[in-house]
């Protein structure tokens, strides 16, 4: 999971670039980029951390220029190296520039062909990267000094039917235009809108309809599956449905990932789980109606709507039982185990008051691994709870995330194999409760009827795009699991050592 935007503008650019990014920020944490088009030349800045600590001052005032793009990277495998931040460059054809969201499924074998066919070098384990590389070579078969409209939406067509997998991608041909394009499936979102100033009439293009609003662009419309947008350096704006597409979107947007106040796929994500909460507690009165539950507590941030709603239609109190450091990042992207373990508890403290003798259910907006969930629980207990009860807003998370979003090798999933009640008591709940799929499907179908499915996958093991084998889900295993990415990251770190003790 990560975060793109792309501006045409009659004004400078970058620091409304650098507002969306951080306004994307909870889309990734680990590193974040920019470029910009000044005429024909490009102004470039990315590194590892946050938007704030990545764009210095210093930095924005050389990122001139009236188009450009922006990423805040979150890795999906592999270690946080600074060399995998994007966006991402190629020199020929045209000088393009790209970020993506989103995870290419046949990335490896499109490296080896791109390799051997294209006679084109990947210097990363990004498949940004190779994404990149495939567009380039489709734009390069074009051979004309001056590209038009139809050669760039050729350009798309061939690589939609390369490339396999999740992808939202916002690229930008250097002294020309801005290209976004959506995968066939629609699994990660991808939106534009527009704003009139004196100047001319501005676009956008973002992961999310909150970066949009936030800077005062009004939404036109999200990409269709299969979908491109082109806007020239002139912002004239054209759209071409490239290949077929059916609209199977990641429904883990909705539970965890999206700001509340976006909009995806014509869907209010705040609505949502609104709706994911009247569901849970239908689910509650019927499965425990002597409940004994004396407050609902949300875990904070992202289930706080779904508790709210919980809570009402328990008839239950509603209380902010933890307040949360606003400077510590979410814990569920981190890159490692032991990071995220550490940042618990600096992250949450309770209130004791409201723990103190009472029986408490905590709501979470889902469970992946379970240690963030132990922790929270334990120190429920330290503040004074009798009892501490568990819900999830969303199902049960059985089996690995293929499309963009680091849910890791599914041995660590704590509900892998495990009943509910096993759950339950591994993170030490009194008792524990899940959404039943069939629920949270409907929360969210409501919002948009005309959505045909959704990608449940990490909750059914179904995968949308119908390719994923097993010698694939053994491969990201390889490379996803905690034990994996600590290695990376020691070989990373011990390169640096070296590098700096020559």
């Amino acid at each position: 999971m990560c975060g793109i935007i792309g501006i045409v503008s009659n004004q400078p650019v970058a620091q409304t670039i650098y507002d969306g990014l951080l306004v994307l920020q909870h889309r990734g944490q680990d590193a974040a980029g920019m470029v910009t088009c000044d005429d024909r030349k490009l102004h470039l800045r990315k590194d590892n951390g946050q938007v704030s600590d990545v764009f210095q001052t210093r930095h924005m005032v050389k990122l001139v220029g009236n188009m450009g793009i922006g990423h805040v990277r979150y890795p999906t495998a592999g270690c946080s190296s600074s060399a995998e931040a994007q966006p991402f460059y190629v020199n020929s054809p045209y000088g393009i520039s790209l970020a993506h969201n989103g995870n290419l499924t046949n990335a490896d074998q499109l490296k080896a062909d791109l390799y051997a066919e294209d006679l084109r070098h990947i210097n990363t384990e990004s498949d940004s990267e190779v994404l990149l590389n495939v567009l380039a070579h489709e734009l390069q078969l074009s051979a004309k000094l001056k590209l038009d409209v139809d050669d760039i939406f050729k350009a798309v067509t061939a690589t939609h039917q390369r490339v396999q997998g999740a992808y939202a991608v916002v690229a930008m041909l250097t002294g020309k235009g801005i290209l976004a394009f959506r995968d066939p499936h629609g699994i990660r979102p991808v939106v534009y809108g527009k704003r009139e100033t004196e100047q001319g009439t501005e676009y956008m293009v973002a992961s999310e309809s909150v970066a949009l609003q936030t800077s005062g662009f009004e939404l036109v419309a999200d990409l269709n599956p299969g979908e491109a947008i082109y806007i020239d350096k002139h912002a004239n704006v054209h759209l071409k449905q490239c290949v077929p597409g059916k609209l199977n979107p990641c429904i883990f947007e909705h539970v965890y990932m999206a700001r509340p106040d976006s909009v995806i796929d014509n869907i209010y994500v705040y609505k949502a789980r609104l709706r994911m909460g009247v569901k849970l507690a239908k689910k509650i009165l019927k499965q425990r109606p002597d409940h004994d539950i004396d407050v609902v507590i949300p875990i904070p941030d992202t289930s706080r709507p779904s508790a709210m709603e919980l809570a009402f239609h328990l008839g239950v109190k509603f209380r902010e039982g933890f307040i949360k450091n606003r400077y510590i990042g979410r814990t569920f992207i981190m890159p490692g185990q032991t990071q995220r373990k550490r940042s618990v508890r600096r992250k949450l403290n309770p209130i004791d008051i409201e723990f103190k003798g009472k029986n408490v259910l905590l709501v979470d907006d889902s469970i992946v691994r379970g240690t963030t969930s132990q922790q929270i629980i334990e120190m429920a207990r330290e503040a004074g709870a009798k009892k501490v009860y568990m819900a999830s807003a969303a199902p049960a998370v059985r089996y690995p995330n293929v499309y963009g979003i680091d849910m890791p090798a599914v041995e660590e999933l704590i509900a892998h194999d495990r009943s509910d009640d096993e759950v339950g008591e591994l993170i030490g709940a009194d008792w524990m409760i899940y959404q039943d799929i069939e629920d949270l499907v409907a929360a969210v179908h409501k919002g948009n009827p005309h959505i045909e499915q959704f990608d449940c996958s990490c909750f059914n093991g179904e995968y949308v795009t119908r390719n994923i084998s097993i010698d694939y889900l053994d491969r990201i295993k390889a490379r996803r699991s905690d034990s994996a990415k600590t290695k990376a990251e020691s070989q990373l770190a011990n390169g640096m050592d070296l590098h700096n003790n020559a």
